[in-house]
């Protein structure tokens, strides 16, 4: 898949239109479940920037290229508008859209019984955790909708976790190529890491607080 998304990208290369349009075309089909992996659509992204700032043999006279700020927030925009298209639907469609045999089909019981415990538990926090691991993201995305969370909360939250991740990867691709890419798997050790963190930090003061809360209720009784 990832050649096939590559290879695409550069039959492309002369006509940044289309490509900044396969860029929509790979996200949407990424985030109804197709087996297109949205961090590959992002490197490949990165590739054709890269090809266009430093390409092995000169470009043609008066060839078009991609232009890598475009790309990078061309990208970003549609990864934004991918994820609240499966937040919409599953705010359209409830609870009933996970009884749907096309869903069935595509997420385990398992995995949706995860998500729905995480957003039962942590609110919209999950959204970073969904937005990072692909496995999870399309059912996450639609137990968000389905749940009731508030557009804006989910906008707020799922763009912030895209603007960590989305325009970063493709403008140090297109700056520094495959070199760079050694270092990705790092990063996200580093990332997760601070997530890890962030999520205990907010479990300890959610229990703090019910702690609290009992210790006052039983005072007053």
């Amino acid at each position: 898949m990832e050649e096939f998304i590559q290879s695409t990208f550069m039959s492309l290369a002369y006509n940044p239109i289309a490509v900044y349009a396969a860029t929509w075309a790979f996200m949407l089909a990424s985030a109804v479940g197709f087996p297109l992996p949205e961090e590959v659509v992002l490197v490949s992204s990165g590739f054709i920037a890269h090809f266009a700032l430093f390409p092995d043999t000169p470009h043609p006279p008066d060839a078009h290229v991609v232009n890598i700020h475009i790309m990078a927030w061309n990208a970003f925009v549609a990864v934004i508008v991918s994820d609240f298209l499966i937040y919409w639907l599953g705010k359209r469609l409830g609870p009933r859209a996970f009884e749907l045999k096309i869903f069935r089909r595509m997420v385990s019981e398992e995995r949706l019984a995860k998500v729905r415990t995480w957003m039962q538990k942590y609110g919209y926090w999950p959204v970073i955790v969904f937005r990072f691991t692909p496995g999870v993201r399309f059912p996450g995305h639609l137990m968000c909708g389905a749940m009731g969370l508030s557009p804006v909360k989910f906008l707020a939250v799922d763009g912030f976790a895209a603007l960590i991740s989305v325009p970063t990867q493709i403008y140090f691709v297109g700056y520094y190529g495959r070199e760079i890419l050694k270092y990705f798997q790092t990063a996200k050790i580093y990332l997760f890491s601070a997530l890890a963190v962030a999520l205990v930090i907010f479990i300890y003061r959610r229990w703090k607080e019910k702690q609290s809360l009992a210790a006052t209720d039983s005072s007053g009784s």
